[in-house]
């Protein structure tokens, strides 16, 4: 138990989430055990809602009428999940730079789990009323305890004010050929929704889609992409019943407000896309980042979200730019040390050194003050430089990444460790391999590296192994092989495959197109078929 008490005892404690089913429970089970284990204040978004991205920022940020400041988090979510009564449920906790518990804290919370005989809790503490801003104070069993009701979108709001320029976003929504449309999907997004675009921005209200948090997400599944967001999809023109006119600009968050989708009109932008045209684009359109920024970041392989891939785009930005760069393992640690470190600005989940976390809403700002700088002279009368136009230019400049994900579930594990095996055999011999591409595909460029991707954190020293199996191409192209879930039900064998475009006449060909080459290399190179029995993937995305 005192292992127990020594984590916990925090000065002061934030406790608060996406408002999913049996949130506000947990929300007072954890106010008695921090006044039973010591802890001296808790503070609480009103209602319980904070976004994580906003409590990032509150415990950056915020500070107390005593001067307190927050020691760590309880976020209540399960992120893009489903809520409900038999749906997911989640706790996060937070460290005091704002960032997720890194796994050192993560094992000992799982180890005392393994030990724990007891647990201490004031159960004759009585419910706080968490839909009333205000300070409600208690003698606990450790001394004075105070609970803090406060406003859920006050602090993000102002950081967020200092950041970009409200006032230039504001013109560029006034304009009537403009318009805008923003999806909450009954996430806690929508408790700043309403406050940032409509009342500090002027947005319309009718702009807003699903924008009242609810317990279930409305019954959806709060995820933003293009399949779960449908209502957000028609209305920009993209579904298969779509009427009239779409907005110009869309965007949707998802449960808890830390990713995001971007829509132009009858056109999606990429998360790889996004993040890279933001990059580009930060120091001439963030007034945050006009002095420059310190670096960019990201992930190796595509994110586990269904439309939230990470390809090389935000490299060639990093190489055009001459910013340093920095590709990391999955885990938001790796992120937080770089930019804690003050090596990196922005990174490869639409998020920036402003907090400690993912941040949805920072990014659908990005994008309004990109919109609001490259339309400053046109809103008069000339047509406006839209979301489309802004990408395609993007790939004239920089080119364009195609990419697409196959994953090969219930492998055989024996024969998935095999398959692996003999790619990493086979990255000895780069002559080789080459002739193997020549003898499929002979308009395929040459490998010119190939690795088992390893990670040494240039800020606490941590190496992380084993992280894919990469094939890098002379054309900036690449292939990159990993293994997970080698339990008693098999394998997932996920391939990730990626052809760069430098040729601006190819930029717009359909996906299917400019990857089917490498496609066909990828899987004889790996001779997927003879080692998993396969002759097709059970998931593309």
């Amino acid at each position: 138990m005192k292992v127990i008490n020594q984590f916990v005892s925090c000065a002061t404690l934030v406790v608060s989430g996406d408002g999913r089913y049996f949130s506000k429970e947990a929300i007072q089970i954890i106010i008695k055990m921090s006044a039973a284990n010591g802890v001296r204040r808790v503070w609480v978004g009103q209602n319980g809602l904070l976004s994580t991205p906003a409590v990032s920022a509150v415990i950056r940020e915020r500070v107390g009428a005593d001067g307190s400041k927050a020691t760590g988090a309880f976020i209540l979510t399960a992120s893009h999940n489903p809520g409900g009564p038999h749906e997911d449920f989640g706790i996060k906790y937070n460290m005091e730079n704002g960032g997720p518990a890194p796994e050192g804290i993560t094992n000992k919370i799982y180890e005392n789990t393994t030990k724990i005989k007891e647990y201490l809790i004031s159960e004759d503490l009585p419910d706080v009323d968490i839909a009333a801003i205000g300070v409600t104070n208690f003698t606990g069993p450790e001394g004075q305890f105070d609970v803090e009701v406060f406003d859920s979108a006050s602090d993000y709001v102002k950081l967020m004010k200092s950041i970009f320029d409200f006032e230039s976003i504001k013109k560029l929504l006034s304009s009537p050929k403009f318009t805008f449309c923003y999806d909450a999907l009954n996430g806690v997004a929508g408790a700043y929704a309403k406050r940032i675009f409509v009342e500090e921005l002027g947005a319309q209200e009718s702009s807003l889609l699903n924008c009242v948090p609810k317990e279930d997400f409305g019954g959806g599944h709060p995820d933003p992409n293009l399949t779960y967001a449908k209502e957000l999809v028609e209305r920009m023109g993209l579904g298969k019943s779509a009427q009239g006119e779409p907005p110009e600009f869309g965007a949707a968050a998802d449960g808890d407000a830390d990713r995001n989708m971007i829509l132009g009109k009858r056109f999606f932008v990429t998360p790889s896309d996004s993040v890279a045209i933001i990059a580009a684009n930060a120091v001439e359109s963030i007034p945050y980042f006009s002095g420059g920024l310190k670096g960019v970041a990201r992930k190796i392989t595509i994110r586990t979200n269904i439309y939230m891939p990470t390809s090389a785009a935000l490299d060639v930005v990093a190489q055009h730019l001459k910013l340093k760069f920095f590709e990391v393992p999955t885990g938001w640690k790796f992120f937080g040390n770089l930019m804690d470190a003050g090596l990196c600005s922005v990174c490869g989940e639409e998020s920036s050194d402003h907090i400690r976390e993912k941040d949805g809403i920072w990014a659908v700002l990005a994008w309004m003050s990109i919109l609001a700088h490259k339309n400053k002279d046109k809103l008069g009368g000339d047509k406006l430089v839209s979301v489309e136009d802004i990408v395609r230019q993007h790939w004239t400049t920089y080119g364009r990444h195609y990419y697409t994900r196959y994953d090969y579930e219930n492998v055989d594990a024996g024969a998935a460790k095999e398959l692996m095996a003999y790619l990493v055999k086979l990255q000895s011999s780069l002559p080789e391999v080459n002739k193997i591409i020549k003898g499929v595909r002979s308009d395929v460029s040459n490998v010119v590296h190939a690795d088992e991707f390893e990670y040494k954190d240039p800020v606490d020293g941590s190496v992380s192994s084993h992280q894919g199996i990469r094939y890098l191409f002379e054309d900036g192209s690449r292939l990159v092989f990993r293994l997970s879930g080698t339990g008693s039900e098999g394998a997932t064998i996920r391939l990730y495959i990626e052809q760069y475009e430098k040729d601006s006449s190819k930029t717009g060909r359909l996906s299917q197109e400019a990857l089917a080459p490498l496609v066909e290399v990828a899987l004889k190179l790996s001779k997927m078929q003879e080692f998993t029995g396969r002759s097709a993937p059970t998931v593309i995305t």
